[in-house]
């Protein structure tokens, strides 16, 4: 996997720092990950977890919060937070990256709780040592609770970091229903939660779990701190949630697709990114899509790039069935195939072909292979042109015979040495 960063703005507008997490193939879904009230996006819980769901194919969004990490502005409440998720959410689809999955760390579990009704792409909520009422967290500010009521703003200190926070923070924390929004969650839920917690207790599981309805579950963090400080914790948590997720994410991994029908190759597509699609072709499936700059994942390669590996790959099949039927000593074939359009020409579409061969070959025999990439059967199609249409899918698709392109290298060699 990789992680790079995300152009992201917060609720408010302000900058808010952000690295995705990509798996090495194409994501099968994308998820956004709400980190605790101490932490930021690089906190070991939100990292490991983030790991553990590339693994499994999905990409995962890392927000630091307004005020927090590399995030411009000052600390927010609950609000603040709910509602920089619901904008990084925005952000995502609008890159062909829609959040079906959230997760919430601490006090990213109650915001991912608030935002999740306004996340329509939503479809899985998973939260981690969640507090069940927000008001919860002002028990951690000590003595800076009262300064800040009495001077109604004041710096204070959780966990070895320092803070400012005003009274506005303060009344967002108190005022918020946090469990009339679970029971209208409408989501898959998976609540995770340690039983020594020593900072957000487990009856807050206890309380967020009989609030929700049904799709819900709970999974015990034996012995974990609330912080998932040890490696082994967060990735534990990490596994359960990408384990648990997976029948909610709505996107196939490739090789649940169904078979193409004989002689025809299947297109459909997965749901992830704008233009993404799955190929399947026989036993054969692999994913199509379109750069990053024109609004796809660059999953996949593109349209015409596939054009140009048929013509490619039809040149070194039918060079390779020529020459072993003249006995001659090619060793290997290379093609490389560009393409471009001028509109000036006619036709517009340009098809340049490298060719390299390697063996000891005469002159007379290289002229004769380049004479025969032209007879290819790929060549002769786009050279010729060809005769579209379309048809319900309901239609019956032809029975085609999947060898008859090969029939037709074999011919078009079988001709050419006649003539040789």
């Amino acid at each position: 996997m990789r992680s790079e960063p995300f152009d992201l703005q917060g609720a408010d507008g302000r900058r808010l720092g952000a690295l995705l997490d990509l798996p090495d193939g194409p994501p099968i879904a994308c998820a956004l990950f709400a980190h605790c009230f101490t932490c930021d996006k690089t906190s070991k819980a939100a990292v490991r977890i983030g790991y553990a769901l590339a693994e499994k194919g999905v990409a995962v969004l890392r927000l630091d919060f307004t005020g927090l990490g590399d995030s411009d502005g000052e600390v927010t409440g609950l609000s603040g937070n709910a509602g920089d998720l619901i904008r990084a959410a925005e952000q995502m689809q609008a890159k062909g990256l829609a959040p079906s999955l959230l997760i919430g760390h601490s006090l990213g579990g109650a915001a991912v709780l608030a935002a999740a009704g306004e996340i329509a792409s939503a479809k899985a909520v998973a939260v981690i040592g969640a507090p069940s009422d927000p008001a919860h967290v002002l028990k951690l500010l000590g003595a800076g609770l009262a300064a800040i009521e009495a001077k109604g703003r004041a710096e204070v200190s959780i966990a070895g970091r320092t803070f400012v926070l005003d009274r506005a923070f303060v009344d967002d924390m108190r005022t918020q229903d946090l469990k009339a929004r679970i029971g209208d969650l409408r989501r898959a839920l998976l609540i995770l939660h340690s039983p020594v917690d020593a900072i957000v207790g487990v009856e807050n599981a206890t309380a967020i779990f009989l609030a929700a309805r049904h799709p819900k579950s709970f999974v015990s963090l034996d012995q974990a701190d609330h912080l998932l400080t040890r490696i082994a914790d967060a990735e534990y948590a990490g596994a359960v949630i990408a384990a648990w997720s997976g029948r909610y994410l709505g996107a196939a991994p490739v090789t649940d697709a169904p078979a193409a029908p004989a002689g025809a190759v299947l297109v459909e597509e997965t749901g992830a990114g704008k233009f993404q699609a799955q190929v399947t072709i026989g036993q054969t499936r692999f994913l199509v899509d379109e750069p990053a700059e024109v609004g796809g994942l660059g999953s996949g390669a593109a349209p015409y790039d596939l054009l140009s590996a048929g013509l490619g790959a039809c040149t070194a099949m039918t060079l390779r069935l020529y020459a072993d039927r003249k006995g001659w000593p090619l060793k290997r074939t290379r093609v490389t195939v560009s393409h471009d359009k001028d509109a000036q020409q006619t036709p517009a579409d340009h098809f340049e072909r490298r060719i390299a061969l390697e063996g000891p070959l005469s002159q007379e025999q290289r002229a004769r292979l380049f004479e025969m990439a032209d007879r290819c059967p790929v060549h002769l199609t786009l050279e010729r042109g060809s005769r579209i249409s379309a048809a319900a899918a309901e239609a019956a698709v032809p029975a085609g015979d999947p060898c008859q392109h090969f029939e037709n290298m074999d011919q078009a060699c079988k001709a050419a040495g006649a003539s040789a």
